[in-house]
């Protein structure tokens, strides 16, 4: 890990900004997921409710 940062830092500008980027759009994927995940859950409580 430590070798990785040291890589990051190293490296060209473009590097570090393509990185920022990454982690940007990682923790926006992570957001979309997490809402998507409870949607999911509300209906599947939702399908459960109407069947019964």
């Amino acid at each position: 890990m430590s070798r990785a940062r040291a890589a990051a830092k190293a490296g060209p500008k473009g590097e570090s900004e393509e990185l920022a980027r990454l982690r940007r759009e990682n923790a926006q994927l992570k957001r979309d997921n997490k809402e998507l995940v409870m949607e999911r859950d509300v209906l599947k409580r939702c399908m459960v409710l109407w069947v019964k």
